[in-house]
């Protein structure tokens, strides 16, 4: 989070998005509690590989292009940013904890305890926690309190999400912002932040389901009662769906990437009889004519096989009623022709793809399935009333951000 304080009530938030094909910066000004849009930045992402970081100096120079052409455009310099992360390490768990109350009125300080009487679960020595969510509290028998603080009773019961990562992905993000000279506000789950960006209110309240197609991952989150149930990680993105492009047609990468973007299609019945999409060979091999239909044959069975694994794992976990509302796509590859319709074949529910909302400002330039991660980042950092400052060291402590997340979702309750 930029928090450079500008006139009156006027702060500036930065998300940055550093995904596996692009790294994004949103630049956001909170004025009056409504957000507006002022900046954004965009660069190719070459360091990373399924949300993880491989080449560091890379995703630096990545992350200083982003961040530089969002200064441009905000005219502001950028300092702090809250970033995203993804990818298979991203593990999430649900958990409970309990303790007595003997009767008395319940207290911030009771709440605090429960939480953290549910977080002591032994977790190995290479994962952090990232995010503890509550989900509901208990007094007594009465369920689905949001805010226990004054009522009296018995005994205080909480449920929990925890979200944990790999301490060594976590430090390299870090590692690579602080050598671009930014210091890190949070680490936020992207599809948390995705769901800040494109879910309405009675979609978290009813029952939704997100899913995150970017280019290395696509990321589940499971809302409900306006809270996270279950979140999960596919290591299955927009770069499986251009790698078999590439293999199918015989063209290498970067034309099977313009090619999907400009051609592809999930459904034969959007391909007119007869078209036909120009290919190039590989290694200089002469150009050819294919029909339109190969791209669709290639990339409804990879789609159908991606989303069967989530509704698989949704199912696994016994959530196959939580999302009654339907299923909302976003991420780069949400535009794919096609998407929606297989992925309502798959599932039988509602399905549509979401674009950030809410916002002000250039809110045209960020209206697109791909900025969402990048948006939700900002409006994540206008909701945190406390700032963290990461020291920039190799050495990094993630101990703040579970009293952070707790200190967050005590004051939206």
């Amino acid at each position: 989070m930029e928090v450079l304080d500008l006139q009156g009530e006027e702060k500036i938030i930065v998300g940055l998005d550093i995904g596996t094909t692009k790294i994004c910066a949103v630049v956001g000004e909170l004025v009056d509690g409504t957000i507006n849009i002022i900046g954004m930045g965009s660069h190719p992402s070459i360091g990373l590989r399924k949300g993880a970081v491989v080449n560091i100096d890379s995703t630096v120079e990545s992350i200083k292009k982003a961040v530089e052409e969002a200064e441009f455009m905000a005219g502001c310099q950028i300092s702090s940013v809250y970033v995203g992360i993804a990818g298979g390490h991203i593990k999430g768990f649900n958990s409970h904890g309990i303790i007595a109350i003997k009767g008395r009125e319940i207290t911030e300080q009771d709440v605090d305890r429960v939480i953290e009487a549910a977080s002591a679960v032994a977790i190995p020595m290479d994962r952090e926690t990232i995010h503890v969510i509550p989900q509901e509290f208990i007094v007594d028998d009465q369920e689905s309190i949001q805010n226990p603080v004054g009522m009296t009773g018995v005994r205080l019961e909480t449920k929990i999400h925890i979200v944990t990562g790999a301490v060594s992905s976590a430090r390299n993000i870090i590692k690579c912002c602080n050598k671009a000279n930014l210091e890190v506000c949070d680490i936020v789950l992207e599809s948390l932040a995705s769901g800040e960006a494109v879910l309405n209110r009675e979609e978290r309240e009813l029952g939704c389901a997100l899913a995150d197609i970017g280019g290395g991952t696509t990321d589940l989150a499971l809302f409900k009662g306006n809270h996270i149930k279950h979140t999960f990680e596919l290591t299955l993105g927009g770069h499986n769906l251009t790698n078999d492009i590439s293999i199918g047609l015989r063209t290498p990468i970067a034309e099977a990437e313009k090619l999907k973007i400009a051609h592809g299609t999930c459904l034969l019945s959007n391909i007119k009889h007869g078209e036909t999409v120009e290919v190039k060979g590989v290694g200089g091999r002469e150009s050819r004519t294919v029909p339109k239909e190969i791209m669709a044959e290639i990339l409804e069975p990879r789609v159908e096989e991606m989303f069967s694994i989530l509704k698989n794992e949704i199912y696994s976990n016994g959530l196959e009623n939580a999302f009654p509302s339907g299923l909302v796509l976003t991420g780069g590859s949400a535009m794919l022709n096609g998407i929606a319709e297989v992925v309502e074949s798959v599932f039988s529910v509602p399905v549509r793809i979401g674009q950030p909302q809410n916002i002000g400002g250039l809110k045209d330039v960020v209206k697109n399935p791909a900025f969402a991660t990048g948006v939700g980042l900002v409006i994540y950092g206008s909701k945190n009333s406390t700032k963290i400052q990461l020291k920039k060291s190799d050495r990094i402590s993630f101990s703040g951000l579970l009293e952070r997340m707790k200190q967050w979702f005590k004051d939206i309750l």
